[in-house]
């Protein structure tokens, strides 16, 4: 399902898109399009993206190609979302300890929606924290790992 979002594959396409895209939420799928759970975001991902072309923008990036922005948003676990609108780092509280990206896949369509929604609605009003719309019970659990501490 990747195949119909456009993939960034260098640091330079990356810090475009953050930096060019303006009044849309941008939107950057970490992963690899091998991964089972990347391929079933991805479907999540692609069936929205003409829904919401008008608050989002959608882009998929492979954690192997991207090392830079892998190791600067620390994505441990694939794939990992994050979110980005006018430049700046948009986080969302999600009820766990990190909050500057979304780790795992969305259960529905209808979650990746509601929450870009949020996300789009916030930053309009100039807020760079939004809380989750997303039922608690719908969002994957997972620890944080702390290397070398």
């Amino acid at each position: 399902m990747s195949l119909f979002l456009p993939k960034l594959t260098s640091k330079k396409d990356i810090d475009e898109v953050i930096k060019g895209v303006a009044e849309k939420v941008v939107v950057l799928r970490f992963g690899r399009d091998e991964d089972s759970v990347c391929l079933q975001l991805d479907e999540i991902l692609s069936k929205t993206a003409h829904d919401l072309s008008n608050m989002a923008s959608i882009y998929i990036i492979d954690v192997d190609k991207a090392l830079i922005y892998t190791r600067y948003f620390d994505i441990s676990y694939i794939p990992s979302t994050v979110f980005f609108f006018n430049g700046q780092h948009m986080k969302v509280d999600y009820g766990s300890p990190d909050h500057t990206k979304f780790v795992g896949s969305f259960k529905t369509k209808q979650d990746f929606k509601d929450l870009i929604e949020v996300i789009y609605r916030g930053a309009m009003r100039g807020k760079m924290i939004v809380r989750s719309p997303i039922d608690p019970r719908n969002i994957p659990k997972y620890d944080l790992l702390f290397h070398g501490i």
